[in-house]
């Protein structure tokens, strides 16, 4: 059962059970009948998981600790602090109510309850509830199998050392990290060459659910990934209004989603997020929106954007306000010093210092 926490529920889990199933003492102290006021003489004791076997009677009182059986007769507790002990005979000082520190049959979990609802992610907590109702196994939603094609002659494996005009590979273990976020599995990183046939059949030969191309997706004469594509299956789009995340394209490859993720790592970022991401979160039961905290907060300063362009805008929170942050789309380190991000409607050629915007954060929910 641990192992399905943080996997999300494909049907919904009705207890069969009631608990706790019997009624439970709930302080420590003596069970005793609610009607009684005079002393009573101790007949026994009750503990977790060995009950009294008897049945207490008027005048008769059973010592308890907390989660033991109410004993069969008794109808409340009298808490320790409460009573006087002399020899066998307890001695209340105040009354004690019938229901008084008794937890009912069912109070926390009644039989036929739908304790937890499809398409829930399941949380330690839950996996607990799972366990007290009885149930060892539950059906989970399958996580999304994912493909990462990382292209570029450039490109060195991460671990190594940046090496002239080779650069060490940062996108391929920031989309892993994203896509395990996003509840997917995520296959070992294919690195291709900058080669058209290479890409080609990379696309062709992927089984996965989804498939991300990072890389190579622009309109150079290296870039083979569009055209690979379109060979292979379908290029639905290429290109869309979003600074940096303009080369990003979109198609299919035997029903299977393909998206093409710009080279340079905070478009990476940028493109996962707005686009992938929802389709690996929803081919995993998740919520299709941005897995982020947000707050309505005024910028520290002015934003200048294009009409007809959306723009990914990485900032801090000080003083209370967003202070947008420059930086290229190849400088990873902006989104590292970045508590999160805003998006630049396309409607707007510029957001003016002071005006509310929606910082997404980018350290989760």
């Amino acid at each position: 059962m641990t192992a399905a926490a943080g996997r999300v529920l494909a049907a919904a889990v009705t207890s069969a059970v009631d608990v706790p199933a019997v009624p439970r003492c709930m302080m420590d102290g003596y069970a005793v009948r609610a009607a009684d006021s005079g002393p009573r003489r101790l007949v026994g004791a009750a503990y977790p998981g060995r009950p009294f076997s008897g049945v207490v009677h008027d005048g008769e009182c059973v010592r308890v600790t907390t989660g033991a059986a109410l004993p069969t007769g008794a109808e409340a507790v009298l808490m320790a602090e409460l009573a006087d002990a002399a020899g066998d005979t307890i001695t209340a000082r105040s009354a004690v109510p019938a229901g008084k520190h008794v937890g009912r049959v069912g109070e926390d979990v009644a039989a036929g309850r739908e304790v937890l609802p499809a398409g829930r992610v399941l949380r330690p907590q839950d996996v607990g509830l799972l366990a007290s109702i009885g149930v060892s196994r539950v059906d989970v939603v399958r996580r999304p199998r994912v493909a990462v094609l990382a292209t570029g002659d450039e490109l060195l494996p991460p671990g190594s050392t940046p090496d002239g005009s080779r650069i060490v590979d940062s996108n391929s273990p920031m989309l892993a990290a994203l896509v395990a976020r996003d509840g997917g599995d995520c296959e070992p990183t294919r690195y291709l060459p900058d080669d058209f046939d290479t890409t080609h059949a990379a696309l062709r030969d992927a089984t996965a659910d989804v498939i991300l191309v990072t890389g190579g997706t622009s309109v150079g004469t290296e870039d083979h990934a569009p055209r690979a594509l379109a060979d292979v299956g379908e290029l639905a789009v290429h290109g869309i209004g979003v600074k940096p995340a303009g080369p990003t394209g979109v198609g299919f490859v035997g029903g299977r989603a393909v998206f093409l993720l710009p080279g340079n790592p905070v478009s990476c970022l940028c493109a996962y997020d707005l686009f992938a991401g929802r389709a690996v979160r929803r081919l995993g039961g998740r919520p299709v929106a941005l897995p982020y905290r947000s707050a309505v907060l005024p910028l520290a300063a002015a934003v200048a954007s294009a009409v007809g362009r959306v723009d990914y805008v990485r900032v801090r929170v000080e003083g209370g306000g967003a202070v947008p942050l420059g930086g290229g789309a190849s400088n990873l380190s902006g989104a590292v010093v970045a508590d999160g991000f805003a998006l630049v409607p396309a409607a707007r050629e510029e957001m003016a210092a002071g005006e509310a915007v929606e910082v997404w954060f980018y350290d989760g929910p």
